[in-house]
């Protein structure tokens, strides 16, 4: 008996071909469309990928940062197969075992109380919904979410980010009022110690809350490490002085973990780190490595039983996905078998530190240093004394040189970075070892000469 064709035997094989048609017919995302150069890429496996000329490339940036666990772990991708031989959709009114399994798993892994589980299908409806709930439990309607964050794409979520991308999306949903979070390295309050920022931000949030009025204020939303907008890591005491400002206005805490969480910070929520538990948490990405969409909303006994007699007004067709939520139980059961959030945890204070350290040694164009797991930033700027940005706030074109040649002089060398601004973030697999994350550091290591060119 002759072997049945390929039913993606009419995809394209050679890179240019693959490139051709995405510029022909697919549309980009924060991109203007004409001088796109996407690189087309054919394989993946563990901490790496591979373009269609055989070139691979050391990935530092975990993609956006979500491939938690790594590329084609082979656990994972058998379940993925074994879910769709036995269901591959049921819509989210009927129950399902990989879906209870997986909010089972979820809730056993999250802080406090946090016990019940809405799926969404990314991080961006995760925090909508997040906010949605803070709402109808609390009947009030503002919502403070901080000046440097990213919460997602969608009409809700951009209007809460902070960052530059809101702009193009403005008008945006109102009720969202920004507020300055904790940068000890560029602090908004001249503090000169992690305690004076922490006190000093917590100063300027409460005085938010008072002139916007407590009683109109739903939620705080915040990510609990800052991702694209600097991995910023708040100092000791900052988180439980939010969460204490919230339990004194009956305002709902909601942690954004679609991107610090499922061992990116060398815990399972990063919340964890300081023992602090909010009543939401969001999260995405990590929780099953993007193998399929998936995202949700954590909530606590008390927004949970807010809607045990009133009707919540939100829902998605593919809610709880069996697809998505079996790679996230495989996921976590292989987190837990491989010991991978251990790992990650080691591998920033062990090896990713200490690297860091040595690199902003050799190299006076690194003017900052902060991260923790496998999430990290180096800072770039053109001078340590003035901490003049390498490149200046929202650079494009020539402005945006030392950057793109930063970039540049990565890839060359077989090393995807994140560049974000004037920083380059080192956001790796939680998988990756000891040797590769040696390996990358010797690639930024020649690659950085290239900013320090800039240093004067």
């Amino acid at each position: 008996m002759s072997a049945l064709p390929s039913p993606l035997a009419g995809l394209p094989t050679d890179g240019a071909t693959v490139k051709a048609l995405d510029r022909a017919h697919v549309f980009h995302s924060w991109s203007a469309q004409r001088n796109l150069d996407p690189l087309p890429v054919a394989s993946a496996s563990g901490s790496h990928f591979t373009d269609f000329d055989g070139k691979t490339y050391l990935d530092f940036s975990s993609q956006l940062v979500n491939v938690n666990i790594g590329y084609q772990h082979p656990k994972m991708v058998a379940a993925i197969q074994e879910q769709a031989a036995k269901l591959c959709t049921i819509q989210p009114s009927f129950a399902n075992d990989a879906r209870s399994e997986a909010a089972r798993l979820i809730a056993e892994l999250a802080p406090g109380d946090l016990n019940h589980v809405f799926f969404t299908n990314g991080g961006a409806e995760a925090n909508e919904n997040a906010i949605r709930m803070a709402r109808a439990a609390t009947g009030r309607f503002k919502v403070l979410a901080a000046i440097r964050s990213y919460h997602g794409a969608t009409a809700g979520a951009i209007a809460l980010t902070g960052e530059p991308r809101r702009w193009g999306n403005e008008p945006g949903m109102p009720g969202v009022v920004h507020f300055f979070g904790p940068y000890p390295y560029r602090s908004s309050f001249h503090a000169t110690t992690e305690e004076e920022e922490t006190a000093r931000a917590l100063e300027h949030l409460r005085e938010v809350v008072t002139l916007e009025g407590p009683a109109t204020i739903a939620a705080i939303i915040f990510e609990t490490v800052v991702g694209t907008n600097g991995i910023l890591v708040p100092p000791p005491g900052y988180l439980a002085g939010v969460r204490a400002l919230c339990d004194e206005f009956g305002i709902m805490m909601i942690a954004d973990e679609v991107m610090a969480g499922f061992g990116r910070c060398g815990e399972w929520f990063a919340v964890d780190h300081w023992n602090v538990v909010p009543d939401l948490i969001s999260f995405a990405k990590g929780v099953n490595s993007g193998y399929v969409p998936l995202g949700g909303v954590i909530m606590s006994e008390k927004i949970y039983e807010s809607f045990l007699d009133r009707y919540y007004a939100g829902g998605l067709t593919y809610s709880g996905h069996p697809l998505a939520t079996a790679a996230a139980v495989a996921s976590i059961n292989i987190f837990k078998e491989e010991g991978i959030v251990e790992h990650a945890r080691a591998m920033g204070t062990d090896v990713i530190a200490p690297a860091l350290a040595k690199l902003a040694a050799n190299h006076p164009s690194i003017g900052d240093v902060r991260g923790l797991g496998v999430f990290w930033a180096l800072e770039l700027v053109r001078n340590r004394a003035s901490r003049e940005p390498l490149v200046p706030f929202q650079a494009s074109g020539a402005d945006n040189q030392p950057m793109a040649e930063l970039k540049k002089a990565c890839t060359d060398r077989g090393l995807m970075p994140t560049i974000a601004g004037n920083r380059l973030h080192v956001t790796p697999p939680c998988v990756i070892t000891a040797d590769e994350i040696e390996e990358g550091m010797a690639i930024l290591d020649e690659a950085l000469t290239t900013a320090d060119q800039y240093y004067h």
